[in-house]
């Protein structure tokens, strides 16, 4: 085979360009600290190192997404608080109020501070987040949920402007987590299994007070009924008291579930001295005072339709019988009624509140977890990322070494190459 001289200078270029090359590319991969610079270096390493970054990213994305779930449910928690200290002390006050030894310019006193409680509440009711959006309206977060309103008789109540959902915020690929509460579940509603309440009507003529009702037999046929005492008074002053059970509707029977009658019979003693024991559905209760004719008290579970759970009508009530004198002996059963029944729905406001908020820091904490889940995968991809493209320091110097060598001998066999000539030999 021939090889001339253009044929020994072409091979000797390719060799230094190649050499250059191996040089290079060691030196881009120590300035840049990756095994791979190009796709064209591994190109099963760069497809499967494009996949860990995307599952980086959706894993950073929900590690931003817990922070913002945090910041709305710390929020939730501590307005909870305030709620609940504001329950706290309005039931303080009532328990005050219930004194016999009051004035009434004393409990127009102890009124005023539960107006200031009540308006706090409804402040925190309508509490925004950092993004302006109202905490407790649900998804229809862009208005107040909570509006006081008037009705034809000049009567001042707070109505529910929200919704009945709960916005939620994804988390993590499997978690979707309600990162608020509405304000029907807060404000509206009372635990499981909160109970009785006894409420005397609000057009009661008589003296009529209650005590109760306690609970004396759960397994009772007819427990969890809801009931209502009615009593009428003929013109001679003879008072006679029927117990209905509510049987749907606008439907009252004087029916148990049994069939057999429900307690009725002559309330002979028109005085505050001689009380009236009643026992119904798993109940009993202690009437005292003189009935009017029409007087009504409903003994019904707290949270059913017929005794629907509002905090804010609780305060208003509370307040409306504070402020009203309390002179003759209607007005004095009214008050001790209203602020009896008053503390019981606030013992169970309070009890929803806790309840609520106790689910507000579980979900806390579970954000903690899902954090360190979190945490510990962006770890994993890290890891692996590193091992599919960054450089081994060692071996990229060795390497590093070894072409640098291989480009000076490469240069250096090009000199003594290229100076090789068959005219050197010639005499």
């Amino acid at each position: 085979m021939r090889i001339s001289s253009v044929t020994m200078f072409e091979q000797s270029t390719a060799s230094i360009n190649q050499q250059q090359s191996d040089f290079l590319n060691v030196s881009k991969q120590i300035a840049s600290g990756r095994r791979v610079v190009n796709p064209s270096d591994d190109p099963q390493a760069a497809a499967r190192a494009v996949r860990v970054d995307q599952s980086k990213a959706v894993t950073q994305q929900f590690e931003d997404s817990r922070v913002s779930a945090r910041n709305s449910l710390s929020q939730t928690e501590s307005i909870l608080n305030s709620v609940s200290d504001a329950v706290t002390s309005a039931k303080t006050l009532l328990v005050q109020a219930s004194s016999d030894t009051l004035s009434n310019v004393d409990r127009e006193s102890i009124a005023s501070e539960m107006r200031g409680i009540y308006e706090t509440m409804i402040g925190q009711a309508n509490a925004t987040d950092g993004n302006g959006r109202y905490l407790f309206g649900g998804y229809a977060d862009n208005a107040p949920p909570f509006v006081k309103e008037t009705n034809a008789d000049g009567d001042k109540f707070v109505t529910y402007q929200g919704d009945n959902n709960t916005r939620e915020q994804r988390i993590d690929s499997s978690r979707l987590m309600p990162v608020t509460e509405n304000g029907d579940s807060i404000f509206k509603s009372v635990p499981t299994g909160a109970g009785y309440v006894a409420e005397a009507d609000g057009d009661n003529k008589g003296s009529v007070t209650f005590s109760g009702p306690q609970v004396t037999n759960v397994n009772d046929n007819d427990y969890g009924e809801n009931y209502r005492v009615g009593f009428s008074v003929d013109t001679f002053g003879n008072a006679t008291y029927q117990v209905e059970r509510h049987t749907g509707g606008v439907t009252w029977s004087s029916d148990d579930t049994d069939g057999n009658g429900l307690p009725s019979g002559t309330w002979t003693a028109k005085n505050e001295n001689e009380g009236l024991d009643l026992s119904f559905g798993g109940l009993s209760i202690n009437l005292e005072g003189a009935p009017d004719n029409g007087d009504e008290i409903l003994v019904a579970q707290a949270g059913s339709d017929q005794r629907e759970p509002n905090l804010f009508r609780t305060m208003e009530e509370a307040i409306r019988v504070l402020e009203t004198p309390a002179d003759d002996a209607a007005q004095k059963a009214d008050l001790r009624n209203t602020l009896n029944t008053s503390m019981r729905d606030l013992d169970n406001a309070l009890d929803n509140v806790l309840t609520v908020r106790a689910s507000a820091g579980a979900r806390l904490n579970e954000l903690d977890v899902v954090d360190a889940v979190g945490g510990n995968r962006m770890l994993n991809y890290e890891q692996t990322l590193s091992d599919l493209v960054d450089l081994d320091y060692v071996d990229a110097i060795s390497e590093y070494s070894l072409r640098q060598v291989g480009l000076q001998a490469s240069q250096q066999a090009f000199v003594d190459v290229k100076g090789m000539s068959l005219f050197d030999y010639l005499r």
